[in-house]
């Protein structure tokens, strides 16, 4: 069952996105919210949504190692 820490506002919402370099307002969450694209409540006059859905929307930065590029890829730029 979710915790009310699973709820956060669309100001917070927003910030975490911006932590990741994603940048969207508030305004724009809160109609991805209002048009069923994200999970939200409404309390108090006030649009929450599902911290768990924010942090999935934004991917960790992939890796990849030197090995595993093609060969060759970057020999221009070795001068």
């Amino acid at each position: 069952m979710p915790s009310a820490n699973d709820w956060i506002a669309l100001d917070e919402a927003a910030a975490i996105l911006a932590a990741s370099n994603v940048h969207f307002r508030p305004s724009t969450i809160g109609a991805w919210a209002r048009s069923g694209k994200l999970q939200s409540i409404k309390l108090g006059g006030r649009r929450f949504v599902r911290r768990g859905e924010i942090k999935a929307l934004v991917t960790p930065a992939r890796r990849v190692r030197a090995g595993d590029l093609q060969p060759g890829l970057f020999t221009e730029l070795d001068g």
